[in-house]
């Protein structure tokens, strides 16, 4: 058995994203196809506990603790660090705070090293991320809820489709009429852990300037600027473009809500925008007329209006109103780069049917296939020129496309 692992091990690591993600699958199929009755049973059993472990291990700063300390740490130890109350350190037996350490030994979030004492695994360093910790609370805290709701909703709707981003057991869940989206900003604590793990979601894996050609699409294009990221977060895809390409430092604008953007850092080479994408794009390219001795503006779109995991987010209405809002700023020679999974009709990967049941549940969205993506396009007037994937599990890809 050593054997075979220290192969699979040695086959991993040399693999790139795709390989490393068939071994993986490999590895979860395998598992699936051992198991017994009983041992699917007791899997099912513990799926929820495994979330909730991890939320308790964040909150009592374990694995902190655990990741920076250079030697195994005791359960008295650890206590201390999180201010357990003091019956936890006199206690002979095993308290509320050794089982839950226990518990998380047993999957491998931490190590045990001996009796009562424990060190960080492979997977404590992560778990030990502010970014990540904020994952665990968003998907515990928010996803979670939403999840337990979809049996029933789907039962009391007679299974039928979620298509609608008020109508949804995310709203049934935290009783709001609300879009998620909209409801997010007046949740403080859970919006901050929201943006926290949108930073790393995709953390280590390629992202669309890996295989999409930028320069060439580029072009001769001299309108100032090249690149606005609608809805972009944290902007992280806009300084990946700029780390790329430092030649157009200046000419990359960073678009999203006020709350959202006073949560990020000022970025030399990036213009931070507030702006709502249900409201018409108002980035244009402004032109001063030095021959006309005047301040005269001639105002033409820019070159890429690009939008990553955005449309995924809302239904198809409500994609179109997105869409049509940035239309009305494009010419010519503009181009529309919606940076989204695009999935096969058939053996979907399972992180990929994860996040459209999630979508649906939350959002009223979805991930879309082929065919759906034309059919959106068609009905926001776009023509799609190309669809080049970058990532083989998760069907990440760029759309490129413009106005009919």
């Amino acid at each position: 058995m050593d054997a075979i692992i220290t192969q699979v091990q040695s086959l991993a690591s040399n693999a790139n994203e795709a390989g490393r993600k068939e071994v993986i699958g490999t590895l979860r199929n395998l598992q699936y196809a051992v198991e017994t009755p009983n041992d699917t049973l007791n899997r099912f059993a513990g799926l929820n506990l495994q979330i909730a472990g991890a939320r308790i291990g964040v909150d009592l700063g374990i694995f902190s603790a655990l990741h920076e300390s250079k030697q195994p740490l005791s359960v008295e130890a650890l206590a201390r660090k999180n201010g357990a109350a003091p019956e936890l350190l006199d206690s002979p037996r095993l308290t509320s705070e050794g089982r839950n350490l226990r518990y998380l030994a047993s999957v491998g979030q931490i190590k045990e090293t001996s009796k009562d004492h424990f060190s960080s695994s492979s997977i404590t360093a992560t778990l030990a991320d502010d970014n990540y910790q904020g994952g665990i609370h968003h998907f515990f805290d928010t996803v979670g809820p939403s999840i337990q709701e979809l049996p029933d909703f789907l039962a009391a709707t007679n299974y039928q489709n979620i298509t609608e981003s008020t109508k949804t057991p995310f709203n049934r869940a935290f009783d709001t009429e609300l879009p998620a989206f909209v409801w997010f900003p007046s949740q403080p604590e859970r919006f901050a852990h929201f943006q926290k793990v949108m930073t790393v979601q995709r953390a280590g894996a390629p992202i669309f300037i890996s295989t999409f050609q930028f320069k060439k699409e580029l072009g001769n294009f001299q309108g100032k600027p090249v690149f606005v990221d609608v809805g972009g977060g944290f902007g992280n895809q806009a300084m990946a473009v700029l780390e790329a390409f430092p030649e157009l430092s200046g000419k990359l604008i960073l678009q999203d809500l006020p709350q959202t953007l006073e949560h990020v850092p000022a970025i030399d080479g990036i213009q931070v925008m507030a702006h709502n994408f249900f409201e018409p794009q108002v980035v244009k390219v402004m032109i001063y007329l030095k021959e006309l001795r005047c301040r005269t503006n001639i105002i033409s779109g820019a070159k890429f209006y690009y939008l990553r995991n955005i449309l995924h987010d809302w239904p198809d209405e409500k994609s179109v109103v997105i869409l049509k809002n940035i239309i009305s700023a494009m010419e010519p020679d503009s181009r529309i780069l919606i940076d989204d999974k695009v999935l096969p009709n058939e053996k979907v990967h399972w992180q990929a049917t994860q996040e459209d049941l999630t979508m649906m549940a939350t959002l009223g969205s979805k991930e879309r296939t082929v065919e759906q993506l034309r059919v959106l396009m068609d009905s926001a007037g776009l023509e799609v020129l190309d669809i080049v994937q970058y990532t083989t599990s998760l069907n990440d890809s760029i759309i490129v496309a413009v106005p009919k």
